[in-house]
């Protein structure tokens, strides 16, 4: 399996807008759901040049992300995290909590292997969970509790549809989109939309699994970064 595309990604507070991050960099894009339509908004560049905030406290590799509330997100990078306003457009960003170790932010975490770092997290569409994911397995949590909804399961048994795919052994980013209940899934060099159902599982694929660069034409010449 190449290395990871694709390490983090934030949904921004903005239609249609996508933060992704590789290795020390990141780029904003417009993403267009099943079109070639997509555009790049903010070109390839170091994370210190607008999240000041965050290089100053040694985020400047991110390896997982989820939004929440307006432009607000969680960001982890290894075992820590912090709770961020990333200020969509603009490098004003600023840093609301932490960081901190993820286990003293998320204190359910603690006993699991989530505590030594997250793999990848998108946002569910019930309430304020999120779904998070650390090798094969994942579980949902309560942004504003911090606590575990449910239990921790397999990707597999969890989410049916990717049994037998690259993506039942772990997922290195993902993001929600905007329309509901839509989210896409990164592994390497491919990528997948799946329809997912909170709470059950008959999540669908939206398309095939498919080269990012492929689907993303956009990022050709971009990605891999070096």
């Amino acid at each position: 399996m190449p290395n990871p595309y694709i390490n983090a990604a934030i949904r921004s507070s903005r239609d249609h807008e996508v933060y992704f991050f590789m290795k020390n960099k990141y780029l904003r894009l417009h993403y267009a759901p099943g079109t070639y339509n997509d555009k790049i908004l903010t070109n390839l560049r170091p994370v210190s040049s607008t999240f000041p905030a965050l290089a100053s406290k040694s985020f400047d590799v991110i390896d997982c992300a989820f939004d929440t509330e307006a432009s607000e997100a969680y960001v982890f990078s290894g075992n820590r995290c912090a709770y961020i306003d990333y200020a969509p457009g603009s490098a004003q960003d600023k840093i609301l909590a932490g960081p901190t170790t993820i286990a003293e932010m998320f204190p359910a975490l603690k006993n699991y292997v989530f505590a030594d770092g997250i793999d990848a997290a998108f946002r569910s569409t019930q309430g304020k969970e999120v779904y998070l994911f650390k090798g094969n397995l994942y579980c949902r949590i309560a942004y504003d509790t911090k606590k575990i909804i449910g239990r921790i399961y397999d990707i597999g048994d969890g989410f049916t549809v990717l049994k037998g795919t690259i993506f039942e052994s772990g997922i290195d980013a993902c993001f929600a989109t905007h329309k509901d209940s839509q989210a896409y899934l990164f592994k390497g060099d491919k990528y997948v939309r799946i329809k997912f159902t909170p709470g059950s599982s008959n999540d669908t694929l939206l398309g095939d699994i498919r080269p990012i660069l492929d689907g993303w034409p956009v990022l050709r010449g971009i990605l891999p970064v070096d």
